[in-house]
């Protein structure tokens, strides 16, 4: 997971003391923009032979966000809030996997790619029908999120790791997480389950 920070440096000052509740009145609402990032697909056989009817896909989920905080400089130190939010969550990259005895270009070779393309279209139908339900998360968490005060602005980074362990750890983005991997793991047994194998037998007639 890539983490990226950014942040904003715009001086306020205050004629009291400033605590940590003074920091409430600078936060903010936060700024959601969710990306799906560009896909590629491998094709390749492995040395050591596989199931000769199935094939494999190995999904890899992107999963970056880029924060910027917005720091306000008060009399005693500095206010820290989540501004805004940049996701970028969904599959960059698969890997199918066919048995080396299919040659490719083949008749068998050409249906369990077939087979393999249709898994990876479920991934995707995933991410486009939790987009939604996805970025509300984002939201969610990056809302219930408090400016944090600091003394020293030798502190700020450190409040902004803490502004992203916030988010990271908050229950709405870890149940849509988890929504999303059954959902994942339901669609590709049902694509197995309604797969007769019929077009690749008839390969071997």
């Amino acid at each position: 997971m890539v983490v990226k920070k950014l942040f904003y440096l715009f001086p306020l000052f205050l004629s009291l003391p400033a605590l940590a509740d003074d920091c409430l009145p600078y936060k903010l609402i936060p700024k959601i923009v969710l990306e799906t990032p560009s896909w590629t697909k491998e094709v390749v056989q492995p040395l050591k032979e596989m199931d000769l009817f199935h094939g494999n896909v190995i999904a890899t989920m992107s999963d970056n966000y880029e924060i910027v905080a917005d720091i306000t400089n008060i009399e005693d130190g500095f206010c820290v809030s989540l501004k805004s939010v940049y996701a970028d969550v969904g599959y960059s990259n698969f890997l199918v996997q066919i048995d080396i005895r299919h040659q490719p270009n083949t008749c068998s070779y050409n249906a369990v790619l077939a087979h393999e393309d249709e898994h990876i279209r479920t991934y995707l139908s995933v991410i486009d029908d939790y987009k939604k339900e996805l970025q509300d998360s984002i939201f969610n968490a990056a809302d219930s999120i408090m400016p944090i005060f600091v003394r020293n602005e030798s502190d700020i980074e450190y409040a902004i790791d803490e502004l992203n362990a916030e988010l990271q750890a908050h229950p709405d983005l870890i149940l849509i997480k988890q929504k999303i991997k059954a959902a994942e793991e339901i669609r590709n047994k049902r694509i197995d389950q309604m797969d007769t194998g019929q077009n690749l037998k008839k390969c071997f007639e």
